[in-house]
């Protein structure tokens, strides 16, 4: 395994407080990368804490209506409820436009579990209280060889869930993808729901993630497109 690029956190340096992004059905998984457009004043506000700080923003969904009770945890001001488990992220650019925004990319680093809402931060930005140790294994991520994937089921899966909506891709590139990118990729970008999402990112581990990705790609395969414009929470 190559080793830590001096940019990155160790699990020690991950930080107890977090910047949250609520975003409904967008995924950022540990090893992922994810570009952002932010042009919101409280957003732009945390990108720029962010980079003086740890540049680490958590990424997370609201608790969709509906939800389980205990889904998401209650706010100091009555702001939306999010799930409690996320994904942090660093900054690893970003770019001003003309107009105002700030294109960023963040590489997923690890997941967290919320322990509580903060006040928001005097920016307008939610902070959170969140917690690591249950996944620090995220911070290594598995060697490519030791993830349990049925390839040929999930190319066969991928290749009907893309018939059904009439979508293409780059093949090569799919079939020469290590295992470990190509489960994190695919469960990023493919275009399931919010809770499909949020099932990938709490799955246990990547092997896991695998199963389920099959396991939704079969079920969607000639369903309806779920896909739906992220909706960012208060």
């Amino acid at each position: 395994m190559a080793g830590r690029s001096p940019f990155e956190s160790s699990f020690e340096q991950l930080p107890e407080t977090l910047p949250i992004f609520p975003l409904s059905g967008v995924l950022l998984l540990p090893g992922g990368k994810l570009p952002l457009n932010i042009f919101e004043p409280r957003y732009l506000a945390m990108v720029f804490d962010a980079l003086a700080g740890s540049r680490l923003i958590g990424m997370v969904q609201p608790v969709q209506p509906g939800g389980f009770a205990g889904d998401g945890l209650p706010t100091p001001d009555g702001r939306p409820p999010v799930h409690r488990i996320g994904c942090a992220g660093r900054i690893v650019s970003f770019s001003e436009t003309e107009d105002g925004r700030l294109l960023l990319a963040l590489s997923g680093v690890c997941r967290f579990e919320i322990v509580r809402e903060l006040e928001p931060a005097q920016g307008g930005y939610r902070r959170v209280s969140s917690v690591f140790s249950a996944f620090r294994a995220d911070l290594d991520g598995p060697p490519d060889d030791k993830v349990e994937l049925d390839r040929e089921r999930l190319m066969a899966g991928l290749a009907a869930f893309f018939r059904g909506r009439n979508l293409s891709t780059d093949w090569e590139a799919v079939k020469k993808a290590a295992d470990a990118n190509l489960v994190t990729s695919l469960s990023m970008i493919l275009p399931f729901g919010p809770a499909e999402k949020q099932a990938l990112l709490e799955a246990a581990d990547t092997a896991a993630r695998a199963k389920l990705l099959i396991a939704f790609l079969e079920m969607n395969a000639f369903a309806p497109d779920s896909e739906t414009p992220p909706k960012r929470a208060n």
